[in-house]
């Protein structure tokens, strides 16, 4: 039996320091997702999101691990928040739009993840009819560890903006947030949740 450990493969984006941004080039990588719209602390559609992306991901596991004798884990959830601007207006929440996601390795293919569904699907679970496999590329980004709850991630945001621009970037395309912490079983206080955002170009520091 093979075994594949994407959290050390990929360490540098799936490790971060708090209050110590740094960059990271991120490659292109492949991803159930699932999109949605509206604040992500008030529509029930954002646990929906998260419980289908779990009932897909699972079964494609099981079935590689049988058919490829190729073991993983499942990876942590993440997310993609944007709205009409470069930045996330944290006042206007239910204007953003996002996208849940868990990376997938490369060789899953989109007749795994239909497989998956129809599996998702004989259980009940509607929401993963709305699941798609994709590939995302974020390139050039800086990223931070914001320990706390969600609704605190404000500064460590603010700082991470201060980061970019202080080294001569801009912020450019979707907010990223990996969530490293169960919020079922761990306190609020000691989430763990990687905050990554692409940048680009160069500014002007005169």
């Amino acid at each position: 039996m093979e075994s594949l450990d994407l959290k050390k493969e990929l360490k540098t984006l799936y490790t971060a320091r708090k209050g110590r941004p740094e960059f990271v080039d991120v490659p292109e990588l492949q991803y159930l997702m699932f999109d949605g719209h509206g604040d992500p602390e008030q529509t029930p559609l954002m646990q929906e999101g998260f419980q289908a992306l779990f009932s897909v991901a699972y079964p494609i596991r099981f079935a590689i691990k049988d058919r490829d004798q190729i073991a993983y884990s499942v990876m942590p959830p993440e997310g993609l928040y944007w709205d009409l601007g470069d930045t996330l207006d944290l006042d206007a929440m239910e204007s953003w739009h996002w996208t849940l996601m868990i990376l997938q390795p490369a060789f899953v293919t989109v007749d795994d993840v239909e497989q998956a569904q129809k599996q998702a699907l004989d259980k009940g679970i509607a929401a993963a009819a709305r699941i798609r496999l994709e590939s995302y590329h974020e390139g050039l980004s800086a990223q931070v560890m914001h320990v706390g709850p969600y609704s605190e991630e404000g500064p460590t945001i603010a700082s991470l903006l201060d980061f970019i621009a202080a080294e001569g970037y801009r912020a450019h395309g979707k907010h990223h947030e990996i969530y490293l912490g169960d919020p079922r079983r761990a306190k609020p206080e000691n989430l763990r949740t990687i905050i990554r955002q692409p940048i680009k170009g160069t500014v002007s520091r005169a």
